[in-house]
């Protein structure tokens, strides 16, 4: 097991840096495939994933990533508002065949999994964000891993006792600082590898600890999900590590905070 989670995790940060690296059409493409599967797993468990609600999903997170691309719409919310008005159309003309929380999942689906995965491409495509970027994935995967080390040698409190009883408090607190530590150690690298004179550190750090923080609430938001449901695993795609959601929970929303953080407060 062990060996197939590393395996599928050394096989992830080697895509990860092909399409980061490529940026532009390429990681637009994969975001929107990741979408797409994330979708599908949410809304397996709500009984939509192959009907006519998670198709307008499906269809509605298409069109949002295209407009990304061609800037077709003048207000992006449009494609919202009509994707929202057609699915309560399908649910009044279709009535009792959809219940109301298939509905709501169809909605939320497309919001919480094909939007806030978008914006890891959308930080590609800011100034500087062939740098910036990676504090998505620091804050994420680093602040987890970090986490991890320190809640197994200090834990003692519990952060989550009914939702996640291995995370403590301390684990918390060693996930945030470390995920700073590693950004401070990313900055320092990039700026004498690349010979990058105005990479300000001070603020990218307090970026990436912010985004740490916010960070495992994605994670715990996704366990929850999973717990109401009586599940283990979001899917099988990705061996010893389950399904998009699982493997991504933490970036969705991680993404979006990165984003605005950076393009308010640093470039």
């Amino acid at each position: 097991m062990f060996i197939t989670r590393l395996t599928s995790g050394i096989i992830l940060v080697a895509l990860a840096l092909i399409f980061i690296c490529t940026g532009g059409d390429v990681l637009l493409a994969a975001m929107l495939i990741l979408s797409l599967i994330g979708m599908f797993e949410i809304y397996r468990i709500f009984k939509i994933e192959k009907s006519l609600p998670g198709i307008l999903g499906y269809l509605s997170c298409i069109t949002y990533y295209m407009d990304l691309r061609f800037k077709f719409c003048q207000d992006v919310m449009v494609i919202f508002l009509a994707f929202l008005i057609i699915l309560l159309a399908v649910f009044v003309f279709g009535y009792p065949k959809y219940h109301t929380h298939q509905v709501m999942a169809a909605f939320f689906g497309v919001f919480y999994v094909g939007v806030m995965l978008s914006f890891l491409y959308q930080t590609r495509m800011l100034e500087g964000g062939q740098y910036i970027v990676w504090l998505i994935f620091l804050c994420s995967w680093g602040c987890d891993t970090c986490a991890y080390c320190v809640g197994v040698l200090f834990g003692k409190h519990k952060m989550s006792p009914l939702l996640s009883p291995k995370k403590s408090v301390e684990g918390a607190i060693g996930g945030v600082a470390g995920t700073m530590l590693l950004t401070a150690i990313y900055c320092v690298a990039i700026s004498a590898a690349f010979k990058i004179d105005n990479i300000v550190i001070l603020p990218l750090v307090i970026i990436s600890g912010i985004g740490a923080l916010i960070s495992m609430v994605g994670d715990l938001a996704a366990s929850a999900i999973k717990r109401n449901f009586d599940i283990k695993d979001y899917g099988k795609l990705i061996p010893g590590h389950g399904g998009v959601l699982d493997r991504f929970d933490s970036m969705i929303i991680t993404a979006p905070i990165i984003f605005f953080l950076a393009y308010y407060f640093y470039i």
